[in-house]
């Protein structure tokens, strides 16, 4: 694959994406007649490994490509990138047999990731796995995917419960119609619907050590299973900050959107008490949009940096064995939220200076607006990460959760 041309491509999709807006919010997810467009131009194999039919263009090609379709609609941006980054988890810790199996002699390979059920599933020990039923909510992607991705708790040494991920194929799983219109506030396009499990066996070979909270290589000695068979560091995996980086990138396409917004809006409509000029003659106005472009231009700086940050730790890791610590995740983490939330202020504050017009359902900058909610109120955007880094910095105690083998996570004293 071509970057440029990917990007490219993207990029016209985005347009689409854009007329098709307020239909793909009423259905949940984008039209069938662009997930074709985005199957048949490779777009869900970017991350792939070349083994299995992958794109072989890098990490940032990746981020643009989000950028792109995330202008033409946010939701839409989510959907894709949900369910095509997946394929990051499942080629880096499955190992090779498993790996075989779920790409397929095509490559054929899409995944929805809920880190976590809706309630307490039920793993019931069979020969060779587990007989699993439960409910997990907010699978964004799903309806575009062949696999779901479920994370749990099962029982693991001596009874203490241990953090597991697991995939099985999207048709052993009840996608339940619960997303789309005015289910949820925001993200309406994003195919963020609930899936069931109902007695489904999944063998032992299935489920993994969870990777969400895997900050480190300090329990990755040798690599993954994705290093030893692909040779690229890419794949060990890491995904705690490189899941912000993809939020970055679909935020900042909502921003760049809602600047062109509010660009065509206030060269067209009337001045308040000078009807003759148009508002962007307003002094206010100019202030407001001149801001929010620079809080644009941030976010997509900011994650850029932080996606580069994170290829060169894994390529660092590949090449020289150095060790990729807690705080350097953390780094990425850090660097690529506050690229979220200046996505977030450009989009806010042009919201909040339209005027009640762009207030109605179906207006784009409304669209916008509502979209970015949905991060404000994400896990990753909340306080509790920062506290954890500035704990490693201070050598303080770190949550249970971010301990590895019970112990606290390597601190940073630099």
């Amino acid at each position: 694959m071509d970057s440029d041309s990917l990007i490219a491509q993207a990029t016209q999709i985005g347009v689409k994406l854009r007329a098709q807006q307020d239909e793909s919010d009423a259905r949940g997810c984008y039209s069938d007649e662009i997930h074709q467009e985005l199957l048949k131009g490779g777009f869900y194999r970017i991350l792939q490994p070349r083994m299995f039919n992958g794109g072989g263009v890098d990490c940032e090609t990746y981020i643009r490509v989000i950028i792109a379709l995330s202008q033409g609609h946010p939701g839409g941006g989510w959907c894709y990138t949900l369910a095509s980054s997946h394929a990051l988890v499942a080629s880096s810790h499955f190992e090779e047999e498993v790996q075989r199996e779920l790409f397929g002699s095509e490559g054929d390979f899409r995944a929805a990731f809920a880190a976590g059920p809706a309630g307490i599933p039920t793993f019931e020990r069979r020969d060779g796995g587990y007989r699993v039923s439960g409910l997990w909510a907010f699978a964004s992607g799903i309806p575009v995917c062949t696999h779901f991705l479920g994370g749990a708790f099962i029982p693991g040494a001596g009874g203490a419960p241990a953090p597991v991920a697991f995939v099985v194929p999207r048709s052993s799983v009840e996608v339940l119609p619960d997303w789309g219109g005015d289910a949820a506030m925001g993200m309406q396009a994003s195919g963020s619907n609930s899936v069931r499990l109902s007695g489904v066996f999944i063998p032992d070979r299935h489920i993994i050590p969870s990777p969400v909270g895997l900050l480190t290589t300090d329990n990755l000695p040798d690599g993954t299973p994705g290093t030893r068979l692909h040779g690229e560091g890419l794949f060990l995996g890491i995904i705690f900050g490189w899941f912000s980086c993809e939020f970055g990138a679909i935020f900042t396409g909502a921003a760049r959107a809602a600047l062109e917004e509010y660009e065509q809006l206030i060269r067209v409509k009337p001045m308040l008490f000078d009807p003759k000029r148009t508002r962007m003659h307003d002094p206010e106005l100019q202030r407001i949009f001149g801001e929010a472009m620079c809080r644009a231009d941030a976010a997509e700086a900011l994650t850029l940096s932080a996606t580069r940050f994170h290829m060169e730790q894994c390529d660092r890791w590949m090449k020289e064995r150095r060790p990729i610590t807690a705080a350097d995740t953390l780094r990425v983490w850090g660097m690529a939220r506050e690229g979220c939330r200046a996505a977030c202020e450009c989009v806010e504050m042009l919201f909040h200076s339209a005027g009640a017009s762009g207030a109605k359902r179906g207006d784009r900058l409304q669209r916008y607006f509502r979209d970015v909610q949905m991060y404000r109120i994400h896990f990753q955007s909340q306080a509790v990460t920062p506290m954890l880094r500035a704990q490693l910095k201070l050598g303080a105690e770190v949550p249970l959760p971010f301990r590895v083998n019970g112990a606290p996570a390597r601190h940073e004293r630099t």
